[in-house]
């Protein structure tokens, strides 16, 4: 099992590039950030953009994979992001996932001063959003007309260092996410179930999360792909007991077995910010990156 973080954008480069470096010498496997414009508890405080931070990470660090958590339409076009992700992938040497989602309600959805999209809506321009991402991140060239989104003669030469393109990884739990993460993801993303997160129990969770999983299992057979060849990257911090797999190591070898268990292959574990959601231990957040997946195999 692989092991990831997540670190916010939230840290004036000074400080954040040491966080970044850090989380290279640990040995985690990739560093994610959130791809928002502002984001929940931290939206009167710093926050910085996701590209520039991932750009200036891929600098300053030698062998951690990097990537969003995630990105979304909510304020990207296919067109503008693909060129940024063949930049960021280039200057990294191909160190580069996107995770990708359909977006929410959150800040993201009004700052550019519209209504939020239904459900509904958000669906329907991620179905149109991600293969068109798709194409121009392998093509060198493309034309498209959609309902929602457009490009004339994009170009995106030389392409992706990584081929065909860098690996999506697709956050989804409905069955139009789930189809699109069956046809185009190389990881699929979740956070488990939100009814559960106030009032649900681990228990309930863990059966929350195996019936996601074989949603995900049956939109594979339904295009004929191996469910098995897809990652399953569980991003933690969001279920009933999300506060114990920082507890201790144990606690975390616990949590994390139980998910493996259920097919996932990756977990990610938000950096400790103190006086937030995110506040943990930092020696036993380090004890557990250096010693869990020793434990885990």
């Amino acid at each position: 099992m692989r092991l990831s973080t997540v670190i916010l954008p939230v840290h004036r480069w000074h400080e954040g590039r040491k966080v970044w470096q850090r989380a290279d010498e640990l040995g985690f496997d990739t560093a994610y950030t959130y791809d928002h414009l502002s984001w929940r508890t931290f939206r009167d405080g710093p926050w910085f953009g996701a590209v520039p931070t991932l750009t200036a990470a891929a600098a300053v660090t030698r062998r951690v994979r990097l990537g969003t958590l995630v990105t979304s339409p909510n304020f990207r076009h296919p067109v503008t992001l693909a060129k940024e992700l063949i930049s960021l992938d280039d200057i990294s040497g191909g160190r580069v996932t996107l995770g990708i989602g359909a977006g929410g309600t959150g800040f993201d959805a009004t700052a550019l001063g519209r209504e939020p999209w239904t459900p509904r809506e958000r669906a329907d321009r991620f179905a149109e959003f991600l293969p068109l991402l798709d194409r121009l991140l392998t093509e060198d060239a493309v034309s498209y007309e959609g309902d929602f989104y457009s490009a004339h003669e994009a170009r995106n030469i030389p392409g992706c260092v990584q081929r065909p393109r860098l690996p999506f990884a697709v956050a989804a739990t409905g069955p139009r996410g789930l189809r699109l993460a069956a046809l185009h993801g190389q990881a699929w993303v979740t956070t488990g179930d939100p009814k559960l997160f106030e009032n649900g129990t681990p228990e309930q969770s863990v059966h929350a999360i195996r019936g996601q999983v074989d949603r995900l299992a049956d939109a594979c057979a339904e295009i004929g792909r191996d469910v098995a060849g897809l990652d399953k990257i569980l991003l933690t911090g969001f279920t009933p007991d999300r506060a114990r797999p920082l507890e201790s190591l144990d606690a975390f070898v616990d949590f994390a077995g139980r998910h493996q268990e259920l097919g996932f292959t990756e977990i990610a574990v938000h950096w400790p910010i103190p006086d937030s959601d995110f506040a943990a231990d930092a020696e036993v957040f380090e004890e557990i990156a250096v010693e869990a997946r020793a434990q885990l195999r």
